[in-house]
């Protein structure tokens, strides 16, 4: 199907959407489906809760914000937790505005564009239908039509309470153009689009010295006073600010914190009553969510001063702060190499990963409890299992500095120095130290850091590195080992059937001459000691391994080569050191002789099919390896 049959298919989709018909008929629709009068609070959280939830690792993850936002979900549980549900509840929180507090780069406009985007798709479904008078240029609730004096029983009898009054426009045209008959107004289904200003509202601000109020409630249009004798027929008036045409979905107020003040205290009434002033007119009735974003410097700037303290109190702050997984960070910058033109180009495996070691690293805060370094604390937050620490102790971590996030590298310097690299490169394909060569070329250019803090981030590449050239190592060990799984899980299941003999004080059995033997104390000391168990030690670690087992068997569970963490690091590093030499010799000799091109080579072919590696990367991660076993 090619793109203008798409383009017919979706309108004629749009076309059977719609719908026109009475107020007394709107009523009968709104007696079999009462969610069609939802306020604009109460449909934006609807909407994030049709897309699902998914639990992992004991974290609430709302799938609307999955494909978009990483790294975030404890801010994205607060925001949808603390401020859209008891929003949609009609509790307090929906008479304030909403503001998103966090560095540059967070994830703020992004959250603010899918809720946008989200609202136009979800008004294209069932569920998220929005009805409107038909002609208004607000696109007015039907049930304003509702005198106030029968609103109660209105509520009783279809379970709906209606907030707002009919806006002077409708309230003239009710009675010019339908004889005051409330059941014979036209009704519609509208569709909410920011493109059409139907819904969804942006407003920026620019010189206050020029910029009009009317950008935000409307004004007045002189060329049909002649028509109508009056300013104050609200015939004469244009509603087409931002506040008028955002009426039932949400308006985003950039730079909010920038604005001029005659801009802000129109949003006192409109948070605090539903409805704003515009015009010779009473006040109008809006029902709207205002969403802005800032940074923190500028949130401390305008709560600093006393004029503002008005709007203090109508605001309700939502810190975004960067994303603190290393994991997710990689996301982040795979997403943002997907929608550049550089998608073409081969980023060798681990490459994003180092980047995102080193972001992560300038926006951690050094803990003060005892036994946790920065590199300890990184891994802990990507869900790695670190020896002696467990899920509490993360979560003691994130209470020690509740807003640790909101300083350090954003992630579009990163993606910039990544470009850099990928440019200055001559063939289409770049490793992780290509990447961090520039990253660290970058720092020197960074007017904005510090000295102090590009003296710490020099120090984050260095550690960054550090974790690189073990990655690197286990890379190319692993290649080398045709079947390393294999190899592993042999390893290991002949160190536990050793360890059971020895703490059960039983012999095993040779498998082929029948004959018993006692437990082989020098393969299990070799495995052993690569974790730095002491001849003291190895008895209580053994017994550990057996009790392991054993409560693993309880539960129905097998116990394998990734159940004990450090067991499992014991026999990665004995499977290397016993192929140490092979790797060594193999990858650093300038003459390679005919079986040893040919296990390169090899390995070379693993890498590209297995690893994800092109022939160019393969062949520089072989070399990088050779240089740093030779060191």
């Amino acid at each position: 199907m090619n793109i203008l049959n798409k383009v017919k298919t979706y309108r004629e989709e749009e076309r059977k959407l719609q719908w026109e018909g009475t107020f007394a008929e709107y009523l009968e629709l709104l007696k079999e489906r009462p969610e069609i009068a939802q306020t604009a609070h109460s449909r934006i959280y609807n909407m994030i809760m049709s897309s699902g939830i998914t639990e992992k690792d004991g974290k609430k993850m709302y799938d609307f914000f999955g494909e978009e936002i990483f790294g975030l979900e404890d801010a994205m549980e607060r925001l949808v937790e603390e401020y859209f549900h008891p929003a949609a509840k009609r509790l307090d929180v929906r008479k304030r505005i909403l503001l998103l507090m966090g560095p540059v780069s967070g994830g703020k406009s992004t959250i603010v564009t899918m809720l946008k985007r989200g609202l136009e798709k979800y008004s294209r479904t069932e569920e998220g239908a929005v009805y409107a008078i038909k002609g208004c240029p607000m696109h007015e609730d039907p049930l304003h039509l509702i005198p106030h004096h029968l609103r109660e029983e209105f509520a009783e009898e279809y379970g709906v309470r209606i907030e707002g009054s009919l806006s002077p426009l409708n309230t003239m045209r009710l009675e010019k153009e339908y004889n005051g008959k409330i059941e014979d107004v036209r009704v519609e289904r509208i569709f909410l689009s920011e493109d059409k200003r139907v819904g969804i509202g942006t407003f920026s601000p620019s010189d206050p010295k020029s910029q009009d109020i009317a950008d935000l409630t409307g004004s007045i249009d002189f060329s049909t006073i002649a028509e109508y004798g009056s300013e104050s027929d609200p015939r004469a008036y244009r509603f087409d600010g931002e506040l008028n045409k955002a009426n039932r979905g949400m308006m985003e107020f950039q730079e909010m914190l920038k604005c001029d003040e005659k801009f802000l205290w129109h949003l006192l009434s409109l948070t605090q009553e539903g409805n704003f002033k515009a015009g010779r007119f009473a006040l109008i009735s809006a029902d709207e969510l205002i969403v802005a974003h800032t940074n923190e410097a500028e949130y401390r700037s305008f709560i600093s001063n006393k004029k503002n303290e008005a709007l203090h109190s109508r605001i309700i702050v939502m810190p975004i702060p960067y994303n603190l997984e290393v994991s997710q960070e990689e996301r982040i910058y795979q997403k943002m190499i997907k929608e550049s033109d550089m998608a073409h180009v081969h980023i060798a495996p681990h490459a994003l990963k180092v980047a995102a070691i080193f972001s992560i690293l300038t926006r951690l805060e050094d803990s003060n409890k005892q036994g946790v370094d920065i590199v300890k604390k990184m891994r802990l937050y990507d869900g790695e299992s670190v020896e002696g620490f467990n899920q509490m102790d993360v979560e003691e971590l994130k209470a020690e500095f509740p807003v640790e996030g909101m300083n350090g590298i954003d992630p579009r310097y990163v993606i910039n120095r990544i470009s850099s690299a990928i440019i200055r490169k001559e063939v289409p394909s770049i490793n992780a130290l290509d990447v961090l060569r520039s990253l660290k070329e970058g720092l020197s250019q960074h007017a904005s850091i510090s000295q102090e803090d590009k003296e710490k981030y020099m120090n984050y590449i260095s550690i960054a590195r550090k974790e690189y050239d073990e990655i690197a190592k286990k890379e190319v060990q692993k290649a080398f080992v045709y079947s390393y799984e294999e190899s592993a899980k042999t390893l290991m299941d002949n160190y536990l059937d050793n360890v059971e003999a020895y703490c059960n004080k039983n012999k095993l059995r040779d498998p082929l001459t029948g004959e018993e033997m006692n437990p082989d104390e020098k393969l299990m000391r070799s495995i052993e000691e690569q974790i730095g168990i002491s001849e003291n030690a190895k008895k209580a670690f053994r017994e550990e391994i057996l009790i392991r087992i054993s409560a693993y068997a309880r539960k129905g569970k097998r116990f394998d080569y990734n159940s004990h963490e450090r067991l499992r690091q014991a026999i990665q590093k004995k499977l290397f050191a016993d192929l140490k030499d092979v790797v060594k010799i193999t990858t650093s000799t300038k003459t390679p002789d005919e079986s040893q091109l040919k296990k390169i080579n090899e390995v070379i072919a693993r890498l590209v099919d297995e690893y994800g590696y092109n022939s160019v990367s393969a062949n520089e991660l072989l070399r990088y390896v050779g240089s740093l076993l030779n060191r």
